[in-house]
């Protein structure tokens, strides 16, 4: 019997044959084989934002050779890429094919070249599930924005406009900001610029001290006060 090894790729397929030779099966399985149904929200959000995969529409058959590769093989290598998708589409495959997503049958290519190539198949490891996670996270955002905001988009704004989980809080924080610079209120003030020379040293010391107006308008003992008080708390030690 003969190892499979899956990868994404067709054309990576074919390269990687030929650097693994005849005791290996390597098939590609063209990207993604499950994902969240388009026709349906697909995330049960009552139980902890749950998603419910199903295999993608018009890829029946490619997972039915897929299994029946897998059944004719000894061992089984999942070599998608070595990104957080690929990760994920290893932890689709271990699903389909029943295997164990703490087994090291997990592999990277960092190149497709005959070193790259042996180096991956020797350093087998088991599914990265923080990777996995962290992709699932991205989808079910995804779903969750485009689902609920797109069709209000749509409605409100212009026919065929959708919405995604990065312009969405892109936006939020351009409206945030633009509410902030139209609640800004001008204030006037003075700024001063003065070196002082401390009594028996040879440093300049330089300050530098904004003045509101409404301080300014005080009358003048009031000012020199405040002024007294900024160099004492501004002016360091010598």
């Amino acid at each position: 019997m003969s190892d499979l090894v899956i990868v994404e790729s067709p054309a990576k397929a074919k390269t990687i044959k030929k650097y693994l030779g005849s005791g290996y099966e390597v098939v590609a399985s063209m990207g993604h084989v499950r994902d969240l149904p388009k026709s349906r929200l697909s995330v049960d959000i009552k139980k902890n934002f749950a998603p419910k995969y199903e295999i993608i529409k018009g890829k029946e058959k490619l997972v039915d050779d897929l299994k029946s590769a897998a059944e004719k093989s000894e061992h089984i290598y999942l070599a998608t890429d070595p990104d957080r998708e690929g990760e994920a589409i290893s932890w689709h495959l271990a699903y389909i094919l029943g295997l164990p997503t703490d087994e090291t049958n997990r592999v990277e290519f960092n190149e497709i070249t005959k070193s790259g190539v042996t180096n991956g198949m020797s350093n087998p490891r088991s599914i990265n599930i923080d990777l996995v996670n962290a992709q699932q996270a991205r989808r079910i955002l995804d779903r969750l924005v485009g689902y609920k905001l797109s069709p209000f988009i749509s409605q409100k704004i212009r026919r065929g406009l959708s919405a995604g989980r990065v312009q969405s809080v892109a936006v939020r924080i351009i409206v945030d900001r633009e509410e902030e610079i139209r609640k800004f209120k001008p204030e006037e003030y003075w700024s001063i610029d003065a070196k002082f020379i401390p009594k028996g040293s040879r440093k300049n010391l330089f300050l530098h001290l904004y003045i509101p107006m409404k301080t300014v308008r005080l009358r003048l003992p009031t000012v020199n006060r405040l002024i007294k008080l900024r160099l004492i708390f501004k002016m360091p030690s010598m």
